[in-house]
């Protein structure tokens, strides 16, 4: 599993590969948290994340806005992140879990919002590939 930080006009995109579509989600959610702060303290307690969404570019736009919105509750940085992905009956659903690790004199940079721009979702003979640009 890998993320690697994309240059994009004035936003920031993530681009994961992983084995299994459980890994792509964790690792683009590990690229959004390398987007935001370059150290992360080992600091932080677990939160437990569920989505749900009718197609796979849906539920990673959902996971990661979920992310996002809880940083600005809980006041933490989500890392170290954990997906696992199923469908069933035609709906795609997350259960995830994260380490908030807490915001307090992290210098954490912002993201603003996740987007639909370019963002793909797709199986390659490696795997999985996703791409993801976020509002900055």
């Amino acid at each position: 599993m890998s993320y690697a930080l994309r240059d994009h006009t004035a936003d920031v995109a993530v681009e994961a590969t992983a084995e299994s579509l459980d890994a792509v989600f964790a690792a683009v959610a590990d690229g959004l948290a390398a987007a935001m702060c370059d150290q992360v303290p080992d600091e932080g307690e677990r939160f437990d994340v569920t989505v749900r969404a009718e197609g796979l570019e849906a539920l990673m736009f959902d996971y990661l806005d979920e992310l996002i919105y809880q940083r600005d509750v809980r006041g933490v940085l989500p890392v170290d992140n954990e997906a696992t992905v199923a469908e069933e009956d035609g709906e795609w659903t997350l259960d995830g879990s994260a380490r908030g690790v807490p915001l307090t004199g992290l210098g954490a940079r912002d993201v603003k919002a996740v987007t639909y721009s370019e963002m793909a979702v797709e199986e390659t003979p490696d795997g999985w590939r996703a791409y993801v640009v976020f509002d900055v």
